[in-house]
């Protein structure tokens, strides 16, 4: 199994390639720069595992929520260079990309995923480790105010993501003893988008490039909040 994944929905630029059970990475915070950069970090990776993109088995890449500019970017690579090499795209939850890096380093297998979404309201996304180590949702994903974030069943989960730092004095509290802590520096990372990828391909996930379309959630992107 070869899948390149690239991921651009927050400051962070980040591009991995998976072989088999082996994953080679660049990830950068690199804010304003992911147009610059994610090409040449993909073509880093395949000569230094001297591979080309027709020996891929298909591409991933994070398809929102996060920053409306940086998932249009990932969107519009993936889909060229999908077309320039007829590959298949499976496209990844950014919310479930950064439950799987708890998982991944801290070995939470509850996680509560939380995104900055500005004008007072967070990505949201609660998600479970199934017997693979792979994050699963068990609910839909929704932007939201902090306050209203959906209910989770029983204690040990643990918060991720930028929405945790910017809420701070909200959702830690709002979940209470349900919660086991928060990291909210954490940063969406290709190595997941890679790992999910993997999963959700050989569950027949994968989809053209035309069909490789980002997920926003809030369809007015760019409507500021009137006062």
């Amino acid at each position: 199994m070869k899948i390149l994944a690239i991921e651009s929905s927050s400051e962070a630029v980040s591009v991995a390639l998976m072989v088999d059970d082996e994953c080679l990475c660049r990830h950068e915070v690199a804010p304003r720069k992911h147009a610059e950069l994610l090409l040449p970090y993909m073509d880093e990776l395949l000569d230094q595992a001297g591979l080309s993109l027709k020996q891929l088995d298909a591409l991933a890449f994070g398809c929102g929520p996060g920053a409306f500019t940086g998932i249009r970017i990932a969107t519009g690579v993936i889909q060229g260079v999908a077309y320039a090499a007829d590959l298949p795209v499976v496209p990844v939850s950014t919310l479930a990309c950064l439950a799987q890096g708890a998982k991944r380093e801290g070995g939470k297998d509850k996680v509560i995923a939380a995104i900055d979404a500005r004008m007072d309201e967070i990505y949201w996304g609660a998600f479970v480790a199934d017997d693979d180590g792979l994050m699963s949702p068990v609910n839909k994903e929704y932007v939201i105010a902090p306050d209203h974030a959906p209910d989770v069943e029983g204690p040990g989960w643990f918060g991720t993501g930028s929405g945790w730092a910017t809420y701070k004095t909200i959702l830690p509290p709002h979940y209470g003893v349900k919660l086991l802590g928060f990291d909210g520096n954490r940063l969406p990372n290709a190595i997941d988008i890679a790992s999910l990828a993997k999963r959700d391909f050989t569950s027949g996930l994968a989809v053209s490039a035309e069909l490789a379309q980002p997920i926003y959630l809030r369809n007015k992107v760019a409507e500021k909040k009137k006062v």
